[in-house]
């Protein structure tokens, strides 16, 4: 293990974690993908597993005596981690460190939505969907209850955000995904259509089909769409979809958060 202990703020070689706004790191060496921060042995466990490489560590000292977090260290041999008090790390980050740890990580080239529509029989599209909270819980939903890839479009939160990663136990790394381009969502329909998708719009519409009474094949392949937390999928999406599905409510509930909707919405289309 490569261990730096630390004493002071003024140490160069953690300012990436002091100075730098996560949207910062996410374009840290543009053109080429930038870093992300994986917080908590878990989530940092995961990360590695699906071939994520870290610049560096930084740990609570008393974290060290941990045999897990000792042997998630090992296994990154020769890669920096500065171990500090509590406090200081507080300092340091601006936050309380969840887990202890956190990693400043590289950032993998994401695949191709062409890829990902080849290789796929059940799709998440999210449009819009801002929180990092939500989107780190569609993950969630996603990878649990069988969807195979997720799709985003311009405006939803970046995935590797901090909060997204934690909320989503580490998800966004066990379930393919990209970041569609503008040009990538110009052409989306016509290439879920070529590849044989049909695609689910969720919206609260008139003319909405109850999600009980969809009618699915196992081997279908579909693409669900979810829109933005407050004003839902763009009239052009909800209009280019094959079907319009809503979820019934009771009690005057208008509608569900966009990450219950998908869990509900994954579980009824792929269990």
């Amino acid at each position: 293990m490569n261990l730096i202990p630390i004493s002071t703020l003024d140490t160069p070689e953690v300012s990436l974690y002091a100075q730098s706004r996560e949207s910062q790191l996410a374009h840290y060496f543009e053109p080429a993908p930038g870093l992300f921060l994986a917080e908590s042995c878990h989530v940092i466990e995961r990360a590695l597993d699906a071939g994520c490489q870290p610049l560096s560590f930084l740990v609570e000292t008393e974290k060290l005596k941990d045999p897990f977090t000792r042997r998630l260290l090992e296994r990154c041999e020769g890669t920096p981690v500065y171990a500090a008090k509590p406090a200081l790390l507080r300092e340091i980050i601006g936050y309380h460190l969840t887990g202890g740890i956190l990693s400043a990580m590289y950032r993998k080239e994401l695949p191709s939505a062409a890829a990902l529509c080849t290789a796929s029989r059940r799709i998440a599209v999210m449009e819009a969907v801002t929180n990092p909270t939500n989107v780190g819980a569609i993950f969630r939903s996603a990878a649990a209850l069988g969807m195979d890839a997720v799709l985003l479009q311009k405006g939803c939160s970046d995935p590797l955000y901090r909060r997204a990663i934690r909320v989503s136990m580490g998800n966004v790394f066990q379930i393919p995904w990209t970041v569609l381009s503008e040009t990538d969502s110009e052409q989306l329909f016509p290439l879920l259509k070529y590849h044989g998708y049909q695609t689910i719009a969720m919206a609260l519409t008139e003319n909405a089909v109850r999600l009980q009474d969809l009618s699915v094949e196992p081997d279908e392949k579909l693409a669900v769409f979810l829109g933005n937390e407050g004003y839902g999928l763009s009239p052009q999406t909800i209009q280019a979809c094959d079907t319009v599905v809503m979820i019934p409510m009771k009690h005057h509930v208008d509608s569900l958060n966009v990450a219950a909707a998908s869990a509900v919405v994954f579980w009824e289309l792929t269990v």
